[in-house]
């Protein structure tokens, strides 16, 4: 029988899902698995100490319908694993972060790391990649055989206090009710870790634009089904696999990010509904004239009322003063209503 590679000392994974459980467990792994899978991408992440129970209230209202779980639940998970994370150190001798070099997984990394900034496990180390050989498009490390997740393991690092410090950083400025901190670390760069300044610029492009109001993912959308009216798994689709320049969405997000495009008055795009027991993501969506005017420049689309969103601390009001996203100047400017 084979030895574990992660043998000999007590070991924690930890991962922004589920996806590797399956994988390390096939490949040989014998460590335990921690999922921290809260979309810090997305969303309100206020700086209070009540920053948990507000993740709690917006993934129940935006996630709720798609998970089958209510607030007390979600908020109990959150809770839950937030502990985990804080008690690793002392209950385990080594604690294995893998990642990979999106917004989604990178915000999750930065709290790792700002959780461990000042009292870190023995052994601290990471796997975070861009790419891997043999796939044209890397997603995320979930798309890969388990016969990969040895040669990953192989090449991990060890974590340095200055990637620590660096993480608990954007923790800070993700959390901060004025962002532009965001979009001068993300032109900057953080030397420590490679693949956070495109993730957080990513973030940022999150922000309504200077031009029309729209975020990139709103953007992209409209522009997908401006071509034909289609399912919202086939615009899922369509994004993952060509459009979204750093896939970080998971297809219920994105399914939120619908709903919000929907509820708009007047609407950008309308869904046709789906029959009782078909899945939300065959419902067929098409493109509203007023969609079209917005995708052309003719309109601008915070002036027709979306609802009001969260990016991490702050907040993006149609009614008040909000930051807008200048693709020119990477910049993030405060637009007057």
């Amino acid at each position: 029988m084979s030895t574990a590679p992660d043998a000999g000392i007590s070991t924690l994974h930890i991962r922004c899902g589920g996806d590797l459980k399956p994988l390390l467990r096939a490949a040989g792994f014998a460590g335990d698995y921690l999922e921290y899978s809260n979309p810090l991408c997305q969303g309100p992440v206020p700086a209070g100490e009540d920053w948990l129970a507000r993740r709690a209230d917006f993934v129940a209202r935006a996630y709720g319908k798609y998970i089958g779980r209510d607030r007390p639940a979600i908020l109990a998970d959150l809770e839950e694993a937030e502990r985990a994370l804080h008690r690793a150190p002392a209950r385990y001798e080594r604690v294995v972060l893998w990642f990979e070099h999106d917004s989604y997984d990178q915000s999750i990394l930065a709290r790792c790391l700002a959780a461990f900034a000042d009292s870190p496990p023995r052994v601290l180390e990471l796997v975070c990649v861009d790419r891997y050989p043999g796939v044209d498009r890397f997603i995320g490390l979930g798309q890969l055989p388990a016969a990969a997740m040895r040669p990953l393991w192989d090449g991990r690092q060890a974590v340095t206090a200055e990637q620590r410090a660096a993480g608990a950083r954007i923790w800070d400025i993700m959390r901060a009710a004025t962002p532009q901190p965001l979009a001068r670390a993300a032109q900057a760069g953080i030397a420590a870790l490679p693949f956070a300044a495109a993730a957080l610029r990513r973030h940022c492009q999150e922000f309504p634009w200077l031009e029309d109001g729209l975020s990139l993912t709103e953007r992209l959308v409209l522009e997908v089904l401006a071509e034909a009216p289609t399912t919202a798994g086939r615009v899922f689709a369509a994004l993952v696999r060509e459009r979204e320049p750093l896939p970080f969405l998971g297809d219920i997000m994105l399914g939120f990010i619908l709903e919000c495009m929907k509820a708009t008055n007047p609407a950008v795009l309308v869904g046709a509904g789906v029959a009782p027991g078909e899945p939300w993501y065959r419902e067929v969506l098409t493109l509203t004239d007023t969609g079209g005017a917005v995708l052309s420049g003719k309109r601008d689309y915070l002036t027709l009322g979306p609802p009001v969103r969260f990016l991490g601390g702050a907040t993006i009001d149609p009614a008040a003063a909000n930051w807008r996203w200048d693709e020119a100047r990477s910049a993030l400017v405060l637009v007057p209503v």
